[in-house]
C-alpha cells in the first residue's frame, strides 16, 4: 500500500492526536517508545501541527512516523527505518515502499531521540534563555539556574548524546537559521545563546497564541536581528549625548536640588523616541504618557522637547506664579505639547500626565485619557492614539494599582489596544533590594496574566535597547496588545540627588563608582568601530551645552512663572466667551421628558426579556403617563437630554447597567440569546451622542483613576463612576485625595467627574452602610471661619471658588438638576453624589415634571413646605438636615401632630455649603432653637463640617438671635460606621427619631 495523501492523513488528525495523547497521559516508556511521555507531549504536537501544514517540513522519521499513525498502526509501532542522523537523502525506492504492518523499532528510537532532543535544546532557551541574558551593567546580580546549566546538564551530559557536529534540520518553531534549513547542533546553540543569552532577554513562552510565539521568535532569533546601520546608530549617540549632558547640566548648575536624575538609566530617552519614531510610521498620531519622578524632566526637555528654561525657571524658587494654582514640584509637573518628529517629519501630539508622588497612581488615568481621546477620534483599533507607562522595578511589583490597570488592557469598555510599559529597573527601591521587594524573579511578572511579552534587556547596551524599543513599537502596532520592556541598569546616585547610598548598599555603590558611564562606554565603542570620529562627537556635546546655556540665560530673565504653562489636559477656546458667572436654567421641555420617558420603558418587538423586568418597565411607563419620575427616571432623563444635546455619557462601575439595587436596568438582557442586548438610552435619536454605560472589573482604584483620566479629554462629555456600596470608595481613597479633590490646585487641571456613592442608614452593617461623607468634607477647601460676602452672584461664586462639589439629593429632580448642571456651568468641577438606596423605590421620592421643566434649577437646600412655613414665628425648632433621613423626619413629625411647631429645611449641597439659604431659614424662624439631624454617627456624616460654620454664621449676621448654637441629634460616636444588627440599629434609630420630637 502506498502512503496515503496528505489531504486524507488529515482527516485521520484527530484520532492520530488522540492516540499520541493517550501515550502522554499514562506516560508509557517501553523500549519502542521511550520518547512519548508527558514532558514531550507539546513538542511533538507542536511537530504533529506542522506535519500536517506540510509534511516536508519536518525531518522525514517523523513524517515517516505520523503517516504509520494515520494509516491505523499503533503508537509503538509506527516507525520506519528512517536516514541517518545527518540527513543524507532517502532514495526514491525508500519514499514510495509500503509502510510494513511491523518494523523492528531499535534502529529509529535513537534517531528519534536525538532529534526530539534537540527540540528539547530549542525549546528550553526558548522558555528559560531569559534567566540567563546578561542583563544586569554591573554584573552583580547572580541569575537562577541558567539555561545552559539546564540544557548541558539534562540533555547533553550524558553517553551518547548526539554529537555536537551532526547537522539537524530546524524545526518550524525556530528562526535562527536564517535562510538555513540545516545547522550543526553546536551552531544551534551558538545561535541560541546570541539570540536569548546576551544583553536581551525575551520572556515570551507563557503567551497562549502560537502565531505571536512565532512572530516574535522571528523579531529574536534571526542572524543579525539586533544589528543597526551606522546612521542609526550614530542618531542614537545623539540621543544619548542629550540625555547624559542634560542630567550633567541640572547637576552642575543646581547641585543640591532634589531632581530624580535618570543617570545610569539614561538609554530610557532613546528608547523612548524609538517607540515614538516607529508608532508614527505606523500611524499614531498622539502620545499620553504616564511616569514617576525619576527621569522625568529628561522626559520633558528630549522626548518632549519642553523649553529648556521652562524647565530651568522650575529650579528658581524666587519666581511667584502669576496665574492660579499652587503648584507642584517640578518632577511631578505634566504637559501637552505638539512638535514635529523629525525622523518621519510628521506632527503629532504627546502629553505627560501630571501625578503625584505615589508610584503608579497616575496608571488608570492615563489609560482613561488615552481612552477617551481614542472615543473621540473614532479610533476603534488605537492606530492613532497610544499610551506609554514608565514605572519603577519596585513599584511595578509592588503597588496593586499596577496589576488593576493592566487587567484592564482586554476589556471591551476599557482597553487601549496596547500599552507600551517601560520599566526603569534600577535594582532598587528607594534603600531596598529587590529580594527583600519582590516574590518573583523578574520585576515584570505581573505582566505574564495578559500574556503580555516581557522584554529584558541591558540599559548599558544601547543596540539592544534600540532593538527592543523597535520590537515594542511593531508589537503593540500589529497586535493591539501591552508590552513590557524591563530596562534593567542601575541608580548613580541615591533615591535623589541628597541621598547617600552608601549607608545602605555599600558594595553595589563601590561598583559603580568605578562604572563609566554608558554615553562613555557607547562612544568609545563607535569610535573603535570607525562609525564616528572625535570631531563628530565633541561637536554633539558642544552644541548641547550652548542648547543648555542659551536656556539658562533665558531662564534667568524671568520674573514670574505661569501654572498652565504645565497643564497636561488643555481644552482648547472652551473658556473662550464664557461667564463664570451664568448658569442657564438646567430644566427641558415636557416633551423631551416624555420621549425619552417612552425609550426607556420600552424594548424591541421579539425581544424576550424577564417577566419580572416586564413588570419594572410597566410601572416606569405608567410614571411617564402620569407626568411623574422615579430615581431611575430622574436619572434617564438627565442622561438622555444631554445626549440628544451632543454630550456624550459614560457611565462604568461594578455592576452599574443593572444597578447594585436593581433599579436602574439600563442594559436588557434577552432571556432566550446569550449576549443579545438592548440599551435603551441609545436609540432615542439619530443624531444623538454616543451613550455607554459599562460594568467594571472589581476594582475601585483603577476604575475610578481610568475615568478620571476620561473625563479630563473633553469637557463637553458626562463622566460618572458608581460604587457598588458608597464605602467602597475607600478601595480608591488614594485617587480621591490625590486627583479628584486636589487636581485643578495642584496642576490646574479642570474635571467634571462625577462619583456616585450610595449611602444610607439601613441595617444592612457596617459596611455597607456609610459614604464616609465625612471624609470628603474635610477635603474641601471652604474655610469654617470665613463666611463668603453675600452678592447677586453668591451661589456661583461658591461653585468658582470650591475645589468640588459635594450633594446629597432627595428628589429625583434634584439629582437630574444636579446631573444636568455639570454639564451647563461655564467651568467644570469633580461632583460627588451621596446617593440613596431605600428611596430608590421610595414612594415619596417621586418628583412631578414640573420640576424639571424650563425655568426649573437643582435646589441647594430644599425649605419647609408645611404647615409650619405659615406660622413661622410659632415655630420652636428648626431642623437642618440631610439625605433619606428626611422622610423618617417628616414621617415622625407628622405622625405626632408637631408640624405646625417643627419646621424641616434638608440642605441637599454639602459643598458648597448655601449660607444664604440657610441664613433665609434662620431668619424665617427667628424663634426656633436650631438642631442638626442626621443618622449617621456623630463622629461620622456632616455634623463636624456643618457645625462651626453654621453657628459661624449666626455668630456673624444675627447676633442677636435667641439660639445661637447648633443642637445635635443622631447616633453617639462609634468606632464602626454602623452596627451589625438589625435589633440595635432599630433602637438607635428610634432614639433619634425621639430627641427629634423634643421641642423644650
Amino acid at each position: 500500500m502506498l502512503y496515503l495523501p496528505v489531504v486524507r492523513l488529515a482527516r485521520k488528525s484527530h484520532q492520530l492526536h488522540r492516540n499520541l495523547l493517550a501515550c502522554f497521559r499514562c506516560r508509557h516508556k517501553c523500549a519502542a517508545e521511550p520518547f512519548l511521555n508527558g514532558t514531550s507531549s507539546s513538542y511533538i504536537e507542536d511537530i504533529h501541527a506542522a506535519w500536517l501544514k506540510d509534511p516536508n517540513s519536518v525531518h522525514k522519521s517523523w513524517d515517516v512516523y505520523f503517516r504509520g499513525v494515520a494509516s491505523g498502526a499503533s503508537v509503538g509501532a509506527a516507525y520506519s527505518p528512517p536516514p541517518t542522523l545527518g540527513f543524507e537523502q532517502m532514495s526514491a525506492p525508500f519514499m514510495v515502499a509500503p509502510m510494513p504492518s511491523s518494523v523492528p523499532v531499535g534502529l529509529n528510537a535513537k534517531t528519534i531521540e536525538d532529534h526530539l532532543t534537540v527540540q528539547l535544546i530549542i525549546r528550553s532557551y526558548q522558555v528559560r534563555g531569559h534567566l540567563a541574558a546578561k542583563l544586569d551593567p554591573l554584573n552583580i546580580k547572580s541569575s537562577v539556574e541558567s539555561v545552559r546549566d539546564f540544557v548541558y546538564g539534562r540533555y547533553l551530559g550524558e553517553a551518547g548524546v548526539p554529537d555536537m557536529d551532526k547537522v539537524f534540520r530546524l524545526p518550524l518553531n525556530t528562526h535562527i537559521g536564517g535562510d538555513q534549513t540545516e545547522l550543526p547542533l553546536k551552531e544551534i546553540i551558538n545561535r541560541l545563546e546570541d539570540a536569548y543569552c546576551k544583553s536581551i532577554g525575551v520572556d515570551y513562552m507563557f503567551i497562549n497564541d502560537l502565531k505571536q510565539c512565532d512572530w516574535l521568535r522571528q523579531r529574536f532569533e534571526r542572524p543579525g536581528a539586533t544589528n543597526l546601520s551606522t546612521e542609526e546608530r550614530k542618531l542614537l549617540l545623539h540621543r544619548l549625548v542629550r540625555a547624559c549632558k542634560f542630567e550633567d547640566y541640572l547637576a552642575k548648575k543646581w547641585s543640591s536640588e532634589k531632581r530624580f536624575g535618570v543617570e545610569g538609566c539614561e538609554m530610557l530617552i532613546p528608547a523612548m523616541k524609538t517607540v515614538i519614531d516607529e508608532s508614527i510610521q505606523s500611524g499614531v498620531e498622539s502620545f499620553i504618557i504616564g511616569m514617576p519622578h525619576r527621569g522625568r524632566l529628561n522626559v520633558l526637555a528630549n522626548v518632549c522637547r519642553k523649553p529648556l528654561s521652562d524647565i530651568f525657571c522650575q529650579f528658581d524658587s524666587s519666581l511667584k506664579a502669576a496665574d492660579e494654582g499652587s503648584g507642584d514640584v517640578k518632577y511631578h509637573l505634566g504637559m501637552s505639547h505638539r512638535r514635529i518628529n523629525r525622523k518621519t517629519g510628521k506632527e503629532f501630539n504627546i502629553a505627560v500626565c501630571a501625578n503625584p508622588s505615589h508610584l503608579e497612581a497616575v496608571d488608570p488615568v492615563v489609560q482613561g485619557k488615552t481612552r477617551a481621546e481614542q472615543f473621540y477620534r473614532n479610533d476603534t483599533e488605537g492606530k492613532q492614539v497610544m499610551s506609554i507607562l514608565l514605572h519603577g522595578d519596585a513599584s511595578f511589583a509592588g503597588q496593586g494599582i499596577v496589576y488593576e490597570t493592566i487587567h484592564l488592557s482586554d476589556l471591551p469598555s476599557y482597553t487601549t489596544k496596547g500599552t507600551i510599559h517601560i520599566v526603569v529597573n534600577n535594582q532598587i527601591g528607594f534603600t531596598t533590594d529587590p529580594r527583600m521587594s519582590r516574590s518573583s524573579v523578574h520585576c515584570t511578572d505581573v505582566a505574564r496574566v495578559t500574556n503580555s511579552p516581557i522584554f529584558h534587556v541591558n540599559a548599558d547596551d544601547p543596540d539592544a535597547v534600540v532593538h527592543v524599543a523597535r520590537v515594542a513599537a511593531e508589537w503593540r502596532a500589529t497586535f493591539g496588545k501591552d508590552v513590557v520592556i524591563d530596562l534593567v541598569g542601575y541608580r548613580r546616585f541615591g533615591h535623589n540627588e541628597t541621598d547617600e547610598p552608601m549607608f545602605t548598599q555599600p558594595l553595589m555603590y563601590k561598583r559603580i563608582r568605578q562604572m563609566p558611564t554608558v554615553l562613555e562606554k557607547y562612544s568609545k565603542q563607535l569610535l573603535d568601530e570607525g562609525c564616528i570620529t572625535d570631531k563628530e562627537l565633541k561637536a554633539s556635546i558642544d552644541e548641547y551645552h550652548k542648547i543648555c546655556d542659551d536656556a539658562y540665560a533665558e531662564a534667568k530673565s524671568q520674573t514670574v512663572t505661569y501654572n498652565r504653562a504645565w497643564l497636561d489636559s488643555p481644552w482648547e477656546k472652551f473658556f473662550e466667551d464664557r461667564d463664570p458667572m451664568y448658569l442657564p436654567s438646567t430644566g427641558v421641555e415636557e416633551s423631551q421628558l416624555k420621549h425619552i420617558g417612552e425609550i426607556v420603558s420600552g424594548y424591541p418587538d421579539n425581544f424576550v426579556i424577564h417577566p419580572g423586568l416586564k413588570r419594572v418597565l410597566k410601572g416606569r411607563s405608567d410614571l411617564v403617563k402620569s407626568r411623574m419620575a422615579d430615581w431611575a427616571l430622574g436619572e434617564f432623563f438627565a442622561y438622555g437630554s444631554l445626549l440628544m444635546a451632543g454630550h456624550h455619557v459614560r457611565v462604568s462601575g461594578q455592576d452599574v447597567e443593572r444597578g447594585t439595587f436593581s433599579h436602574r436596568h439600563a442594559v436588557l438582557h434577552h432571556q432566550d440569546i446569550d449576549k443579545s442586548i438592548h440599551v435603551p438610552l441609545e436609540h432615542l435619536s439619530p443624531n444623538q451622542a454616543p451613550f455607554t454605560i459599562c460594568n467594571s472589573s472589581l476594582s475601585e482604584y483603577a476604575v475610578m483613576g481610568f475615568e478620571m483620566g476620561y473625563s479630563l479629554t473633553n469637557p463637553n462629555s458626562l463622566v460618572i463612576w458608581e460604587a457598588q456600596f458608597g464605602d467602597f470608595a475607600n478601595g480608591a481613597q488614594s485617587m480621591i485625595d490625590l486627583f479628584v479633590s486636589c487636581g485643578q490646585q495642584k496642576w490646574v487641571r479642570q474635571s467634571n467627574l462625577v462619583l456616585l456613592l450610595p449611602h444610607g442608614m439601613e441595617g444592612m452593617g457596617p459596611e455597607h452602610s456609610s459614604g464616609r461623607m465625612e471624609r470628603f468634607l474635610q477635603l474641601s477647601n471652604d474655610d469654617d471661619s470665613f463666611l463668603p460676602v453675600f452678592g447677586e452672584h453668591f451661589s456661583q461664586q461658591q461653585l468658582v471658588e470650591t475645589n468640588w462639589i459635594l450633594a446629597n439629593c432627595t428628589t429625583p429632580a434634584n439629582m437630574f438638576h444636579v446631573l444636568r448642571r455639570q454639564i451647563l456651568l461655564p467651568f467644570r468641577k469633580p461632583l460627588v453624589v451621596f446617593t440613596p438606596k431605600s428611596l430608590l423605590r421610595h414612594p415619596d421620592a417621586r418628583s412631578s415634571f414640573d420640576d424639571m421643566l424650563p425655568g426649573t434649577t437643582f435646589q441647594r437646600l430644599i425649605p419647609e413646605a408645611g404647615p409650619a412655613r405659615s406660622a413661622p414665628e410659632n415655630v420652636k425648632k428648626l431642623i437642618l438636615c440631610s439625605g433619606k433621613v428626611y422622610y423618617d423626619i417628616a414621617k415622625h413629625i407628622e405622625s405626632a401632630g408637631l408640624n405646625k411647631e417643627i419646621a424641616v429645611a434638608r440642605i441637599e449641597q454639602l459643598t458648597p455649603l448655601p449660607y444664604d439659604l440657610i441664613k433665609e431659614e434662620l431668619e424665617r424662624y427667628p424663634n426656633a432653637a436650631v438642631q442638626w439631624v442626621q443618622e449617621e454617627h456623630k463622629n461620622y456624616g456632616a455634623w463636624s463640617y456643618v457645625r462651626p460654620r453654621i453657628e459661624h454664621l449666626i455668630q456673624r449676621e444675627m447676633p442677636n438671635r435667641v439660639h445661637t448654637k447648633l443642637l445635635y441629634a443622631g447616633r453617639p460616636p462609634s468606632a464602626a460606621p454602623a452596627t451589625g444588627r438589625k435589633a440595635i440599629h432599630m433602637m438607635e434609630h428610634s432614639f433619634l427619631l425621639k430627641a427629634v420630637l423634643q421641642t423644650d
